[in-house]
């Protein structure tokens, strides 16, 4: 027991320390991942700094000013804005040395708030608008709740456009498997410059021998007989035989074609409903 307690301790400073952690994908296609790039410091961000052994040197919260710097003891303006975590640690150390302050400090820089990095949350969503990442490792989801939540009439599955490692991605989210499903890794990392669209839901249209007419929201997977209730279900002239949908294909070209009562009804689909002969 005593072994195996110590096997799921080693085990969760393995997975604390980003051991077993996947980088996201940098495009939905290849499905490969990138290696996460380390966050820089800009200028509103709030830090705690610390130095190990070395108390009265501790910062609670230092903002970064407009030009870049925060105010340190004994080294006074620091400019770290523009700097990772780390080389904004190496910085401090170095000058607390180089002053003669400390021997060999031992620098720790926590980051508490930061606003020098903004998203836009845009669509349908209760409150669209630029947004600060508040903190890092900021998830998509997030943000979405900061804007307020997607709208009745927004789509389940959202659209983030952003850069990594220099190229352009694009990647569609999908917000029941996350928060309904529970698959936390397919809830992609924001950055500084994003933009998460939240689309209209997808519709598709029924009209003819149908109590309700017009427009109604595509659920996923919903079946003709599903999108049938969705109309109100068929009046006392209509019938099951014979209905038509007008599909537009790949190309443009609308065709028309008989479905099974339980056969997928797609995106923009236009359903007919017969009047029946006898």
């Amino acid at each position: 027991m005593r072994y195996f307690i110590r096997y799921m301790l080693l085990l969760a400073l393995a997975i604390g320390s980003g051991a077993f952690a996947q980088s996201a994908p940098t495009a939905p296609a290849s499905g490969a991942s990138a290696p996460k790039r380390e966050a820089l410091l800009g200028v509103g961000d709030a830090l705690k700094i610390t130095v190990y052994q070395n108390p009265d040197l501790t910062v609670e919260s230092a903002r970064i000013s407009e030009a870049g710097q925060i105010n340190f003891p004994l080294i006074g303006g620091v400019g770290i804005g523009g700097l990772t975590v780390a080389a904004a640690e190496a910085k401090i150390a170095k000058m607390l040395r180089d002053g003669g302050f400390v021997l060999r400090p031992q620098v720790t820089i926590q980051v508490g708030t930061i606003r020098s990095s903004v998203i836009s949350v845009l669509g349908q969503v209760a409150k669209p608008g630029r947004y600060p990442i508040e903190s890092v490792g900021a998830k998509a989801s997030e943000m979405i709740a900061v804007a307020g939540g997607v709208l009745p009439a927004g789509a389940d599955v959202v659209t983030l456009v952003g850069t990594r490692n220099g190229r352009p991605i694009k990647l569609d989210i999908d917000l029941p498997a996350i928060l309904q499903a529970g698959k936390a890794e397919l809830d992609m990392t924001v950055d500084n410059g994003d933009i998460i669209y939240v689309d209209r839901a997808p519709s598709a249209y029924i009209y003819g021998e149908v109590q309700k007419p017009g427009m109604f929201r595509l659920e996923r997977g919903m079946t003709l007989m599903q999108a049938l209730a969705q109309g109100g279900g068929l009046t006392p002239r209509g019938t099951q035989r014979g209905i038509k949908v007008h599909r537009r294909g790949a190309n443009g070209a609308v065709a028309i074609i008989d479905l099974d009562l339980n056969a997928p009804v797609l995106r923009d689909d236009v359903i007919y409903v017969k009047e029946s002969l006898f």
